[in-house]
């Protein structure tokens, strides 16, 4: 778990620094100036900084209320969004603690972080995996969790408690307490969907979870991306004995609980449904849900691009980040699929 406290004298002064606030804007706003608060925020940027940077370091900064909304992406997600201004504050603390708490965790959480990602950690999993099977001749076991509601569950208590054995900084940790509780659910609890500075929140608190089972239960083969989390081993039994020790620390610790229609123990070779693709020994195929949401979306972007709703430009970003999620299974009838929709000839450079 993270222990040692760290006294910085300048960490306050490096969040609330002009060059801070101002490369957080610069960071915040690339991909949104079509958004209309941050177009509103943008006409005065400059003003708009400095009397954010004035309020912090005065104490009169308050965090603003957000404006909730529903996405299918593909289950129905509650986002919470908050205004221009406390986002840039998110940036700008994000720059400064993201790589102090970045470094106490593990190597296979894959959420969230720089190099990391969902590609790299099916990658690792499936290098496990082949270790595990040593080339296909054993049997491997997969254990396959994730945590019931977790960033509506997060314990504002905990998660304090949690960032302030890291950081002794009274200022800074102002800072992180007026973002933490900006937000809470109807228990009094959470981190909402949307805010960078969750994401960061999300891996902190996890990540004693990530060392209780790399460190109290030497679990060697553990790969997590955020609340989904795997485990292999070559004995079932042993994964059947985790899950006591596992739930046990997420209740008592955390104040979490296992999804337990949720679990999974599987072996390998059947495939293990694990961040959007069906992973087999040999090959991934894309998840249903996810192949025929990609095609539905690409449906919808092509006829609203005829009926010029949607940019060019945005469409073929859309198809970049298709073809690249194809890039890592067989994708070859999807992709047929998409060149029935888009014409080669139209799209030749992106397909």
């Amino acid at each position: 778990m993270i222990g040692g406290g760290v006294r910085s004298h300048n960490l306050y002064d490096c969040i609330t620094s002009r060059e801070n606030i101002f490369a957080a804007w610069r960071e915040f706003q690339n991909g949104k100036m079509k958004k209309s608060d941050v177009l509103d925020f943008a006409k005065n940027f400059e003003e708009n900084l400095f009397n954010l940077r004035n309020d912090i370091l005065s104490g009169r900064y308050r965090h603003g209320k957000y404006k909730s909304f529903f996405v299918c992406d593909p289950k129905r997600r509650h986002i919470h969004k908050a205004s221009a201004r406390d986002r840039v504050l998110h940036h700008a603390a994000h720059r400064v603690l993201y790589p102090i708490f970045d470094k106490y965790f593990i190597f296979d959480s894959y959420s969230s972080r720089k190099d990391k990602g969902t590609h790299k950690a099916i990658e690792r999993f499936g290098n496990f995996a082949r270790k595990l099977s040593q080339n296909n001749t054993k049997t491997v076991w997969i254990l396959k969790c994730d945590i019931r509601k977790f960033f509506d569950s997060v314990n504002h208590r905990i998660l304090l408690s949690i960032i302030k054995n890291k950081i002794n900084d009274f200022k800074t940790i102002n800072i992180i307490e007026n973002i933490i509780f900006s937000f809470k659910n109807e228990r009094g609890k959470g981190i909402p969907l949307g805010n960078l500075t969750s994401q960061l929140f999300s891996n902190i608190y996890l990540n004693e979870l990530d060392h209780f089972i790399k460190r109290k239960l030497r679990v060697k083969y553990y790969v997590r991306y955020a609340d989904d989390f795997t485990i292999l081993s070559g004995d079932r039994s042993y994964l059947d004995n985790l899950l006591g020790g596992i739930n046990k620390f997420l209740n008592e610790k955390l104040d979490l609980q296992l999804h337990l229609q949720k679990i999974i123990i599987k072996k390998y070779h059947q495939g293990v449904d694990f961040l959007g693709y069906v992973i087999f020994p040999h090959h991934n195929v894309l998840r249903t849900k996810t192949k025929n949401r990609m095609i539905n979306k690409i449906l919808e972007k092509s006829d609203n691009l005829e009926k010029r709703l949607t940019s060019e430009t945005h469409f073929n970003q859309s198809l970049q980040s298709y073809f690249g999620i194809l890039k890592h299974c067989r994708g070859s009838g999807i992709r047929k699929k998409i060149y029935e929709i888009i014409p080669k000839t139209k799209y030749g450079k992106i397909i």
